[in-house]
């Protein structure tokens, strides 16, 4: 990054702007589910559960793989106003359609659908608290959740071969102020002249990039300083799933060493 890009910013939490903020995993969050976990992003919280299905849509009966899809959703006070439930309304709004679908993605895309067989897994991803960053930090979560479930398969001899190609994450970053910022929270995203979320796998590939000039245009400069801090937020995200999922992420792995889920 430049110099002008990495001057020190006064952040609210007191990082500096190439600081993620802390994440947390509390695994098995929810015991009925097959998979599920609440991920902490800083002051945001989502519950994530993964819950398996016998069964798959009609387009893809009788094709010999899997499905993953995701639902998301905000409960009424996960912000400082009370907002209605959805369904209290009639329709899920366009927002929620495209996380959803954003999620399902990201994690269809590091799956070996075969391997799941004709079933369905259901991501469910419940924010109960949001400060900035509910989408990134429902694929974070989602994935471990994700992991749990495939090995509570693996485990009842549901699956027999290694279904994943690697592990998924995401992270928020911005330009507010005219300086780059790592893993936004509510109150830099509302002022940043430029928003975006970045999906990632832990083999450096990108699944996907959103970015939005909010106020401003942003340079092709300005998308490469945002792309390194994203890499750096995000293999710290790898961290830390690697660590609640030691021992259990290895023998899901397609092509991997069991001994080295990092590799």
């Amino acid at each position: 990054m430049t110099e002008s890009k990495t001057a020190a910013v006064e952040r609210r939490d007191g990082r500096g702007p190439d600081v993620p903020r802390p994440v947390k995993f509390l695994p098995h969050f929810i015991k009925t589910a097959e998979g599920s976990v609440l991920v902490t992003v800083g002051e945001t919280r989502v519950i994530c559960t993964a819950s398996v299905e016998n069964r798959l849509p009609k387009f893809l009966r009788d094709g010999g793989q899997g499905w993953i899809t995701a639902e998301y959703s905000m409960i009424p006070r996960a912000t400082d106003v009370r907002t209605s439930r959805e369904s209290s309304r009639g329709r899920v709004s366009g927002r929620t359609h495209e996380i959803q679908r954003l999620i399902g993605r990201s994690l269809r895309t590091i799956t070996h659908l075969p391997a799941i067989g004709e079933r369905t897994i259901w991501i469910d991803c419940d924010v109960i608290q949001a400060d900035g960053g509910t989408r990134t930090a429902s694929i974070t979560g989602a994935f471990v959740a994700l992991v749990l479930a495939l090995d509570h398969m693996r485990r009842n001899r549901v699956i027999h071969t290694a279904p994943l190609k690697g592990a998924v994450a995401a992270t928020s970053v911005g330009m507010v102020g005219g300086r780059a910022l790592l893993d936004l929270t509510y109150e830099e995203d509302c002022v940043a002249e430029v928003d975006m979320n970045v999906i990632g796998t832990d083999r450096g590939d990108y699944v996907e990039i959103q970015g939005t000039g909010e106020r401003s245009p942003f340079t092709p400069e300005d998308l490469k300083t945002l792309l390194k801090l994203a890499d750096r937020g995000m293999e710290t995200l790898f961290e830390a799933q690697r660590g609640v999922l030691e021992g259990i992420l290895p023998p899901l792995l397609r092509d991997r060493p069991a001994a080295s889920p990092g590799s």
